[in-house]
């Protein structure tokens, strides 16, 4: 065979495998509209009838006869002035993007220390899913100061073998499985970062969540930090959005950055409801969901256990937010086949979100717990485990 033969060969291998996953998405977003029991209904894969409904009742969140915002005055300041209020710092700005606030951020940090390079994680948000927008679009320098799947240590951070002028902390580390440090490890990092004085940045898209592993307010933990993003729609279920919350200082100039990158959006009275709906209506429940996913965590273990599962893995074992991962020894197409036939046979569906492969032979998928995983109960997991489990043997053949 020749070698153009052999690259055409591999190109359509390619194209089924991208077609077959397609089709894969297609049945698992169909299952889980379908199912009637999930642990979990993101708002994101509604309809936009469903979305739209999020407004309703908005007129108890704010007056509807006001003048619509322009250019970020009017429901748009209202909404900064609650997240600053919530977050404990003296000012906010709304942001279209996280990724556009945190850029800003960091690069009024960099203006401000003179020093262009940012410590972060490895595993953080910038570094794996923003193609490479430190650099490329802001101008700084990230360097890593561990790839290890936990958070960074105050040594790490306090020995680094060059200098930074921000440390850059996502709380909780996603990609690491939604961890959190406890509350003592997060205030000697951030010590040990003063110590080279290095200014704070907390990457806190979903720090709503966190007060729960930590037992304090927002505000105890924002106020750790010289600056805080935070998101709208992760944990909150808004439509979008994000802010920067900080010094004054630092908000205005953070604005002035925004219009040059552009998001200094003419109206944004959707998306700016939708998060005072989130602040006002999901916010209070986070704690609930973090206390059930403790639960589910505990029963998926023992079902897995129970199903006699030569390695599995829910990690961390104790979830620290409402969302963990699941770690299963087979191949994560015979796995993602499985769930997504359980939710077509069924009126469950486990698992609900896509499944990695890691390594050879692993599979890896995301776990969340919302309102509706709040009707499960223990017994409920370990049923659909067992259930799962069987088909799961029965797709990989043993």
């Amino acid at each position: 065979m020749s070698d153009s033969e052999q690259q055409d060969g591999r190109r359509t291998a390619e194209a089924t495998r991208a077609e077959g996953r397609r089709e894969l998405r297609e049945r698992r977003v169909a299952a889980q509209r379908g199912a009637r029991r999930v642990l979990a209904r993101p708002g994101f894969a509604g309809t936009l009838r469903e979305r739209l409904a999020v407004l309703d009742g908005a007129g108890e969140l704010y007056d509807l006869d006001a003048p619509a915002d322009m250019y970020g005055n009017g429901v748009v300041e209202e909404l900064e002035e609650r997240t600053a209020a919530l977050l404990g710092t003296e000012a906010a700005a709304f942001f279209p993007t996280g990724t556009m606030a945190q850029q800003v951020a960091l690069r009024v940090w960099a203006g401000r220390t003179g020093g262009p390079v940012v410590a972060l994680h490895a595993l953080s948000h910038p570094q794996v899913h923003e193609r490479d927008a430190f650099s490329q679009v802001s101008g700084l320098r990230p360097v890593e100061l561990t790839s290890a799947p936990r958070q960074p240590t105050a040594d790490e951070v306090r020995d680094f073998a060059e200098p930074f002028g921000t440390l850059m902390l996502e709380l909780p580390l996603r990609d690491a499985g939604y961890l959190l440090p406890t509350w003592e490890e997060l205030t000697e990092v951030v010590a040990a970062a003063r110590e080279r004085d290095a200014v704070v940045h907390f990457d806190g898209a979903r720090l709503w969540e966190a007060t729960t592993h930590f037992g304090r307010s927002l505000a105890e933990i924002a106020g750790l930090a010289d600056s805080v993003y935070v998101s709208f729609y992760k944990s909150l279920d808004g439509f979008g959005g994000a802010a920067l919350a900080g010094p004054r200082t630092l908000v205005d100039e953070a604005k002035t950055w925004r219009h040059r990158y552009g998001g200094m959006v003419f109206q944004q009275f959707p998306t700016a409801l939708a998060a005072l709906a989130g602040l006002e209506r999901e916010l209070p429940r986070l704690p609930r969901y973090v206390a059930h996913a403790r639960v589910v965590a505990a029963a998926l273990r023992e079902g897995l256990t129970a199903a006699g599962l030569p390695w599995a893995r829910v990690h961390p074992e104790v979830p620290h937010t409402h969302e963990f991962q699941v770690w299963l020894p087979y191949d994560a197409d015979a796995v993602a086949e499985a769930a997504v036939r359980q939710g077509e046979e069924s009126d469950t569906l486990l698992f609900s979100r896509a499944w990695h492969a890691p390594g050879p032979g692993l599979a890896m998928t995301e776990v969340s717990v919302t309102a509706a995983g709040l009707e499960w109960t223990a017994d409920d997991v370990r049923a659909a485990t067992a259930d799962f489990t069987a088909r799961l043997k029965e797709t990989a053949g043993g």
